[in-house]
């Protein structure tokens, strides 16, 4: 009888434990808006032309409806369409679209196809233009360079609006308004009183120093927790900022133990996160 107890003690207690580290590898979104930012098209500054029919394009797509549908396909359990890549050729009239295809829901890949808001729009927008589509795949931090340099003509890689990076291109109409937003483990309490985004930074201020914050490479969430004068933030002297290829892989490190919590754009947040907890 007491053998039997024991075991029975062993059971519950190993139960917990799986439980727990279950729920532990699950993550959450703080749902309160840290900024108030502009999403827009980055078009070369040597194609005044190319720019003003990309507003014309974005005037007419948010107009008739074409832009909610392709939103509502991302947003309200909608069907995505792949978008197919042409090849480079100098020969032809292409239009090449310079993006990060790892922001779900506005640039990702399945396979060999680009999924997303703003790939469903460059391929519209190539079609307007009587274009062949291009899509030039690198790290978020070059998407801005490659058009600057004449690789590619515009960007397309949810993009927020700022001065200094309108030193680079000259940026299209606004076409979605973002915000930057946290995740944390689903079983972190850090956040949980807070109402506003000044409740979140005097918590962030408030973190042990050296307390460790995922971004993704050169988004406005790195700008956000270092600090960037052109962008009118302070940034947190206290937290250290550990940069990422993606969002996902930020999170992933957060799952993993070694970083505390991530900030990132709202969208590709709840996107990361729902992706993140299917899978644990």
């Amino acid at each position: 009888m007491k053998r039997f107890a024991a075991l029975l003690i062993a059971a519950v207690v190993l139960a917990a434990l799986f439980a727990g580290c279950s729920s532990s590898k699950k993550v959450k979104v703080i749902d309160i808006k840290l900024t108030d930012e502009e999403y827009a098209f980055g078009v070369a500054k040597n194609q005044p032309d190319l720019l003003t029919k990309v507003n014309e394009f974005i005037a007419k797509i948010k107009g008739d409806g074409t832009f909610d549908a392709i939103c509502d396909k991302y947003f309200e359990g909608g069907t995505p369409e792949g978008v197919v890549s042409a090849e480079l050729d100098t020969s032809k009239d292409q239009l090449v679209v310079a993006t990060n295809a790892a922001f779900e829901p506005f640039e990702f890949m399945k396979g060999d196809k680009y999924y997303g808001i703003d790939m469903e729009v460059a391929a519209l927008l190539a079609e307007y233009l009587g274009k062949e589509l291009v899509i030039s795949n690198m790290n978020f931090d070059a998407v801005l360079l490659s058009v600057e340099q004449g690789k590619a003509d515009i960007a397309m890689a949810g993009l927020t609006v700022n001065e200094e990076r309108k030193q680079l291109v000259n940026f299209s109409d606004t076409y979605y308004n973002a915000s930057q937003k946290i995740i944390v483990m689903e079983n972190d309490k850090t956040f949980d009183d807070c109402e506003t985004a000044e409740d979140v930074e005097k918590v962030l201020s408030e973190l042990k120093d050296g307390t460790k914050v995922g971004f993704q490479n050169g988004t406005t969430g790195q700008f956000y927790i270092e600090g960037d004068e052109d962008w009118g933030f302070d940034g947190f002297k206290n937290l250290k900022g550990v940069g990422y290829a993606s969002g996902s892989l930020a999170v992933q490190d957060m799952v993993n133990g070694n970083i505390k919590l991530v900030v990132i754009d709202e969208e590709p947040a709840n996107s990361i996160a729902k992706a993140t907890n299917e899978l644990n």
